[in-house]
């Protein structure tokens, strides 16, 4: 068999070369174990030749394929200029890749479109030259690079949101406090009580977005622990049906077998309720929510399909409404944070930012199942948990009061947020000494003589960290308490040097939070840096 210097060549052991072509039994076998689509074509377009992966790649039978045009395989906007690019390929036969920085689709019996790679070859025979292309199916190479893009931008969008945090939690924690303090300066009956109260709120729903934002970013503050996922689900119930409406139907579907998982009881329950209120906005005319829990098993082949799971054991928390569903484009921006379909006014587009945040934290996955006038189903995953379930109750802390009669040494270098920390802590009776740097604060320890019984302190500081002035301070008062302050969250504080377990209060406190706080610690009789 003739052939031009580009044209498909096997080499064959010398050997063995009598019986390669004595036995067409090998080269039908090495067709049909390739894994890509082989298809072989004449100078016309006529497809001569098929192996079974192509048969299996586009749905048409081996007899259905052979002598058809290879336009058939093609999407339909790609027909009109595929033949001279054919004969491009016929008067100038070559070795290649197709399509080098294109995007090539294939196209199956049922005219669904799918993405390929084809590279090119051509063997002369006595009948005359013949093209092969070899057809390799990349659908789920391109699922992974775009759930790739996907998560590198949200993780981009995360480190931002946990920037602002910060600054923005520093600048809270000032609005709340001093709204608190004028407050308590003012009878019950003076009409700058209101404001001062409206001055509150406002805070308080800033705190909330700031609170949703930690959440899409897995930097909010959580307390896991092992929980039963029907308990959980079944609290919300009461909840949900007063927050839909007398128009949509809930029915809860909770399988009594359901393993346990660990997580943040209050997240799952923010979860829930914020899938609801999706659902509820997307039936505006009424109709039908379904909350099922069930154990599944996630194997290799999901585990490859989606970008950051690991398969085993997990339990499955899905939401099926009956709403007007979301295309292809829509579902791919939902968990990005102020994405949203809602008119202007009826959403902050954090909802479902929040939902993927808290999943993510949690370890687990989340998947979304939609299609215009077809409704959603949104499918949580959690790992499944062996240990037994906890009391979503427990962990609350009791309430004490601190004594207040001992010094407190602050060191934050934000200046309104220390003169309002040591006013706070003046109030509830603490001698407080104040230092707006790591250095400052070392001087101070120096020169007094007394007992300095806790040390309050920002993380994120320049020169020294939180970390470091503690450090430096327990080397020579070792009795020494510690306390955390940041407007960063705990992951972050963590990556900051500061261990997990340590005292900590994230910002935007109130005097009560912080009174509470030292309480515990007192309670505690610890709480010192380790």
């Amino acid at each position: 068999m003739p052939a031009n210097d580009n044209s498909l060549e096997i080499n064959v052991n010398p050997d063995m070369s009598s019986t390669f072509h004595k036995s067409e039994k090998m080269v039908i076998a090495l067709l049909e174990s390739a894994s890509q689509a082989i298809i072989s074509i004449d100078r016309t377009g006529r497809i001569v030749l098929v192996n079974h992966r192509a048969e299996e790649m586009f749905n048409y039978t081996r007899e259905e394929l052979m002598g058809a045009h290879i336009e058939l395989l093609l999407p339909e906007s790609k027909r009109g200029g595929h033949g001279r690019e054919r004969d491009e390929y016929f008067n100038r036969p070559r070795v290649r890749p197709m399509g080098i920085g294109m995007d090539l689709a294939g196209r199956r019996r049922d005219g669904t479109e799918f993405p390929v790679e084809v590279s090119l070859s051509n063997i002369e025979t006595e009948e005359g030259l013949f093209g092969i292309a070899f057809v390799s199916d990349i659908s789920q190479r391109k699922q992974l690079e775009e759930q790739l893009v996907h998560a590198q931008k949200m993780e981009a969008v995360g480190r931002l949101a946990g920037g602002v945090a910060h600054d923005f939690n520093n600048m809270l924690t000032v609005i709340s406090g001093y709204k608190r303090m004028i407050v308590d300066e003012l009878s019950p009956q003076d009409p700058l009580r209101e404001y001062a109260d409206e001055i509150g709120k406002a805070a308080d729903r800033a705190g909330a977005i700031t609170n949703q934002l930690l959440a899409f970013s897995r930097r909010q503050v959580i307390q896991p622990r092992v929980i039963n996922v029907n308990t959980v689900v079944g609290q919300t119930e009461k909840m949900l049906r007063r927050l839909l409406g007398e128009d949509i139907q809930l029915t809860l579907n909770l399988r009594s077998d359901v393993g346990n998982i660990k997580a943040d009881p209050n997240q799952i329950e923010q979860a829930i309720v914020n899938l609801a209120v999706n659902a509820r906005d997307a039936m505006p005319a009424g109709g039908h929510i379904a909350i099922e829990t069930e154990n599944v098993h996630l194997d290799e082949n999901y585990a490859k399909a989606h970008l950051g799971v690991k398969a085993g054991d997990f339990v499955m928390i899905a939401m099926t409404d009956t709403g007007h569903g979301m295309d292809a484009n829509t579902r791919q921006h939902i968990f990005e944070p102020f994405f949203t379909t809602k008119e202007r006014g009826k959403g902050t587009g954090l909802g479902l930012a929040t939902v993927y945040g808290m999943v993510k934290q949690s370890g687990g996955d989340i998947w979304v199942y939609s299609e215009p006038n077809k409704g959603t189903t949104f499918k949580l995953y959690f790992p499944r948990a062996a240990e037994s379930a906890t009391d979503i109750r427990a962990g609350a802390a009791e309430r004490v009061t601190p004594q207040g009669n001992e010094t407190v040494l602050v060191v934050e270098d934000e200046k309104p947020v220390r003169d309002l920390t040591v006013r706070m802590l003046r109030q509830i009776g603490y001698n407080v000494l104040s230092a707006a740097s790591g250095a400052e604060a070392m001087e101070i320890s120096k020169s007094f003589s007394g007992k300095i019984s806790l040390l309050l302190t920002d993380v994120v500081m320049p020169q020294m960290s939180g970390r470091q002035v503690a450090d430096a301070l327990l080397a020579t008062r070792p009795d020494l308490k510690v306390l955390f302050l940041s407007g960063y969250t705990e992951d972050t504080v963590i990556h900051h040097g500061v261990q997990s377990g340590v005292e900590f209060l994230p910002k935007p406190f109130s005097r009560e939070a912080l009174s509470k706080k030292l309480g515990e610690i007192a309670k505690a009789g610890g709480g010192a840096a380790q």
